[in-house]
């Protein structure tokens, strides 16, 4: 989505698409775009940060977009790019993070006159916020996840948590590299050419921020909290299926070490005794009914 809009007072917001700038040879003499920035637009890995250049007075912004389009079983964060000069802003979108594009176009519908850094702002607020709907949705799930589990701890039900915890670590992780980057701003010396106008809308996008650090924050530690839970439980039933197993293979080794005693081709009582086999039978559940409850003593304890 190629974009070129007037945010009033002489200053553009050029938006440009990655497969654009793919496409174009020589984007240093049509936007002024240098090698390393391209790179950080086309980085998928690439962290939250910011980067100011002294010389020309352009800053970077590394911000984590949540990616709507889930390739996997949980979601992620994928970063979007914000180059900020005097004048002019350009940000650098794909079809993973074009959502963001069209709210910031709704923003500045209402909006006829602003200024880039509140522009900038606003649109790193709008980011925190498509944030919440997810996570809510994330929180839902992890309720019925858990009632289920209540019910049967079933494979699918652990997967399902497990994607869960996943994709709340990488998210989490994405909210905190976003607080970090509007701390950064805020300590630095950019902050204090912002007019009140952009100050205030700073300290928006940086409420969200740090709302959304603490929502995802939590529910990731509530998700920990399940797993190790349902770990410890399934850990406490293997093992209770193991003393079972033990006590069963332990109480028939009586009857085999009995009936091989009295199948050894040698002189034994009883031999001549026409009910022997009764009164092993009834030594033999003496000796079971003795040792089951010693077993079942050792495994209370």
């Amino acid at each position: 989505m190629f974009l070129d809009k007037q945010l009033g007072n002489g200053c553009t917001w050029i938006n440009l698409d990655v497969e654009i700038i793919k496409n174009l040879e020589d984007l240093s003499e049509i936007y002024g775009l240098d090698k390393e920035t391209i790179e950080y637009a086309l980085d998928r890995n690439e962290r939250a940060h910011m980067d100011y250049n002294r010389e020309n007075g352009t800053v970077t912004f590394i911000y984590n977009v949540l990616d709507l389009e889930r390739d996997k079983e949980y979601y992620e964060a994928i970063p979007m790019t914000f180059i900020v000069e005097k004048q002019r802003m350009i940000t650098i979108s794909n079809h993973k993070n074009a959502y963001v594009i069209d709210q910031m176009l709704g923003y500045l519908e209402n909006h006829e006159i602003i200024s880039i850094y509140k522009f900038l702002f606003a649109g790193l607020e709008l980011i925190s916020n498509a944030y919440y709907p997810v996570i809510e949705q994330m929180d839902k799930s992890k309720d019925e996840i858990s009632a289920l589990l209540r019910q049967t701890t079933t494979k699918k039900n652990l997967f399902a948590l497990s994607d869960l915890e996943t994709g709340m670590v990488y998210l989490t992780a994405a909210a905190k590299q976003n607080r970090l980057l509007l701390e950064h701003i805020q300590g630095h010396a950019l902050y204090r050419n912002f007019n009140e106008v952009e100050r205030e809308q700073f300290d928006d996008a940086m409420i969200e921020a740090h709302q959304l650090v603490s929502m995802t924050d939590l529910i990731s530690q509530v998700l920990q909290q399940l797993s190790g839970s349902y770990n410890n439980i399934l850990n406490n039933n293997l093992n209770d299926n193991l003393t079972t197993l033990t006590i069963i293979s332990v109480l028939l080794a009586i009857l085999a070490v009995i009936t091989g005693f009295f199948g050894m081709n040698v002189p034994l009582p009883f031999t001549e005794e026409p009910n022997a086999w009764i009164y092993i039978l009834i030594a033999s559940l003496i000796l079971w009914a003795i040792l089951a409850q010693y077993l079942k003593k050792i495994a209370r304890n």
